[in-house]
Parts: structure tokens; sequence; C-alpha cells
């Protein structure tokens, strides 16, 4: 299949070919066809599937093709994150180049009276967090009463990041007779009964590799202590193998400073995380696009809606704290039909997570290197073993789990 059948109007299908999208990937096979009849949609896929295409191009055509009533906003896309938002926005501009769309990106830590003149301009999008959606409700900078379009982007994780008050309280500013398009990568109790309240009871369900672990990626595991991690990490990155790689830590002030030691050594890295001031993460995010940097120190704020396709390694320096993250670290990397490789060290500390992990998300090792029977709080003697398969220290998962 390709784009071409969805008959889109000719300036969205010249945008489509000018950002180099071949063929559609299945979540929009199925979602496209079911927005542009008018349904509201529940799509649960991982990021990294293509979906936000794929409420963005039927939203496109619906614009173009219908008249909106007044200068009103017309579609609202909730998103967790400002990378996010800013992303999706970056991508309704580019789609919607041709056709004149009028999108803006609204989320804290930005002048809100920049976004304000703009929103008395007239737009058709607004992409955004919450909290500053919120603000520009209760200030009556943003109606929402001739609102056609409200898309939930990565529901489960505006319920962790606790936003899930904020959306019900945005929902009751829209209009009943609206299109709901509500996307979650795991569906968690609170989760579905938010979705069964802001969608109609006819909703097309689209379940896109929703319980398969993410394909095109190779996992290794690293037993090692706590102590040996910083050099073991040294000792990877001058691999020239990593082009480009994120390097995921369970804290602000750890990924800061394990950053800065990494430039310490001669290598291009940044730190990417919550305590950086708005315009710190957008220099540090385009830096490490345009390859300035080529390491990425991060904390899960990376974990979700970065799409930067040239990431050919993820290294979780700590393993995440839950199951899910793990699998949301590791959709930075093997992105636009590449392979990728996502290293993991695990300390002794990590035995519970670890085990969780290989149960629920069905992960299978390429490589095991150490021995977990090894691991100490005390600094060891590395012995890491790179072949595959029959050692006691670099033996399959998959053998270790029967």
């Amino acid at each position: 299949m390709n784009f071409k059948e969805f008959n889109f109007k000719k300036e969205i299908s010249a945008q489509i070919d000018a950002v180099g999208y071949k063929e559609p990937t299945p979540i929009q096979v199925q979602a496209i066809p079911a927005i542009l009849e008018g349904n509201d949609v529940l799509g649960l896929a991982k990021t990294g599937t293509g979906k936000t295409a794929a409420f963005v191009l039927p939203i496109l055509e619906k614009i173009a093709t219908t008249k909106g009533k007044g200068r009103r906003v017309r579609a609202l896309i909730i998103a967790p994150t400002r990378e996010l938002a800013e992303q999706i926005n970056n991508t309704v501009l580019q789609l919607g180049k041709q056709i004149g769309i009028k999108s803006l990106a609204v989320y804290g830590g930005t002048s809100i009276k920049k976004q304000i003149d703009i929103l008395k301009t007239g737009v058709d999008i607004v992409v955004g967090c919450p909290g500053r959606i919120l603000d520009h409700i209760n200030q009556g900078n943003l109606g929402l009463t001739r609102l056609e379009f409200l898309v939930l982007d990565e529901a489960d994780h505006m319920l962790d990041m606790g936003f899930l008050k904020d959306i019900e309280k945005i929902v009751k500013y829209t209009p009943k007779k609206k299109q709901t398009l509500f996307f979650s990568a795991t569906m968690p109790k609170e989760i579905k009964t938010l979705a069964f309240k802001v969608l109609e009871k006819t909703h097309k369900t689209i379940e896109i590799e929703y319980k398969e672990p993410v394909k095109l990626i190779e996992h290794e595991l690293y037993y090692i202590d706590h102590d040996n991690k910083k050099s073991k990490l040294i000792e990877l990155l001058n691999n020239s193998d990593i082009e480009s790689v994120i390097v995921f830590t369970n804290g602000k002030h750890k990924a800061k400073h394990l950053s800065k030691t990494l430039e310490l050594k001669g290598l291009k890295a940044i730190n990417f995380q919550g305590n950086l001031s708005q315009n710190q993460r957008d220099a540090a995010l385009s830096g490490f696009r345009e390859g300035k940097y080529n390491i990425l120190v991060a904390t899960d704020i990376a974990a979700r809606g970065l799409d930067i396709p040239q990431v050919t390694h993820v290294i979780n320096f700590d393993l995440p704290k839950t199951t899910e993250a793990f699998i949301h670290r590791s959709g930075r990397t093997g992105r636009a039909n590449k392979n990728g490789i996502v290293i993991s060290f695990s300390s002794l500390d990590d035995k519970k997570v670890l085990a969780d992990i290989l149960k629920i998300n069905q992960i299978e090792f390429s490589q095991i290197h150490g021995d977990e029977r090894l691991l100490s709080k005390k600094p060891m003697n590395q012995q890491h073993n790179n072949r595959k398969g029959k050692a006691v220290g670099n033996r399959n998962i998959s053998e270790k789990r029967k």
C-alpha cells in the first residue's frame, strides 16, 4: 500500500512526498481511514510506530476540505512534554505547508505573551501541554467552543506525570460534538476509565504491536558493579560503532555530572534533564540532532516522544524504575526501519527490576557480559566475556528463564 490510496488533497500528497514518507506504517493503514470516516479512535501503539502522522494527516485533510466557523481553533492536540508538543507541531506545519495551515505549540518555560499574540491572530491547530493549555483557557486566550478534533497523545505518560485532572478539566471546555482521538502505549485502569469517558461508544480500537517487543532492536546486558559503570561506559563510548547514543540515568544531577565526566574525557556529550531551562533543552536537542554532540545523557524525559532517527544505540547506565520505561527508552533507537542496539547495565540492586523487565517485556539479550553471581557492593575485577551463547557468564536469557 502507498499513501496515494488515501486520496489526500494534492497539496497534502505533495508534502507527504516532500518529507520522504514512502509506505504507511500499520497504524497509519488502520487509523487514517477510520479518522477520515469520522470515527473516534482508541489507538494502542508504542512510540516509533508512526502514530503522529496517523492522526495529523486526516485532520489536515478534513481542515483543508471543510470550512471552519470563524477564526476559532479547530483541533487541539494534547501532549505530555514540551519536546513532544514541539515535534508534533513541526509535523503539522511540515505536512500542512501547502494548505496554509496555522498551528501553534503552547507549553511552559517560554513566553506566554508571544503565544497570546499568535492566538489572537487566529490558528487552526493548537498543540500543547496540559498546564499551559489550561492557563490559556482560564485567561480567555483559547476558546474551544467550536473545536472539531481533540487528540490525546501518550495518554499513559500524562498519567505518570500527574496530568489526569488537568486533562479532565480541559475536556469539559470542549463541545460534546467533536471527534476524539486517544493514543496510549499502555492501558492502566485510570487511562481506560478516561478513554471511555471521552470516546464515543462506537469508537474504533486499533492495536498495533501492543504486546510485542520492539523489532529491529538488539539487546545486550552487562552485569557490573556500581563502581565500574563509568569506566565501562567510557570504554563503550570510545567504540567507533556507536555513532549516536542516548545514555539514560535515573537522576537530574547524575545526568549533569555524568555528562561533564564524559566531556572531560574528550567525548562530545551534552545533558538533557528537567532542571534545564527550555532554551537549554532546545539547544541540547538541536545540538544532538545536528551532530554537534553524539552523546545525549538524559533522564526519562527523553524516553518518549523524541524522534531522532540517527540514534544507533541506547545505553541504560541505570536500569529504569519501571518495565514500561525500559520499552520507551529502547524505542529511541531502531527507528525509521533502522536497526538499533540497547545496552543495559545491571548491578546488585537491579535484580528485581531486571527480572520484571525480562518477564513482562519478553526481552532476550543477544549477549550477556559478566556474571551476576560475582556482583558485590565493592569494586570487582571486570571479566567480560564477549562470546555469544554458552558460557555461564554469557548465556542466552531464553535459556536462563527455563
